[in-house]
């Protein structure tokens, strides 16, 4: 008998976001595992960087759209989008951040959350 793999909801928005990221050339994908930090805001930050803030808007709808089209939910907070510098998506239990890559580089997210589990991911 084969088990089948069971994921949670979190866990499976986080896996859509990489993949829209990818979709678009994301770059250096992180999954940031926060469910056993006490003091987390959430259960998955997923981050990617891009060199133009085209690019970074373009990676933020491609996202939106993989999440929207697999479980119809729309984020419940969007950030950023004026200027494509730092786009915060979020879906309550992930959060996910899209940098140009001098503010990722700026603000260093992972390094505030040097307790998380972190897996990295290849773009497309």
């Amino acid at each position: 008998m084969v088990k089948s793999k069971v994921i949670n909801e979190s866990t499976y928005i986080s896996e859509l976001a990489i993949h829209g990221m990818q979709e678009k050339k994301g770059n250096d994908l992180v999954r940031l595992d926060l469910r056993n930090i006490n003091s987390s805001v959430a259960d998955y930050f997923v981050i990617c960087h891009a060199d133009s803030a085209t690019q970074v808007k373009a990676i933020a709808n491609s996202v939106e759209e993989e999440i929207y089209k697999a479980i119809q939910q729309d984020p419940w907070r969007k950030e950023g989008l004026e200027y494509g510098e730092w786009i915060l998506l979020d879906y309550i239990d992930v959060v996910i951040h899209i940098f140009r890559t001098d503010k990722r580089e700026f603000y260093g997210v992972e390094d505030l959350w040097g307790d998380a589990e972190i897996k990295s991911y290849k773009s497309a």
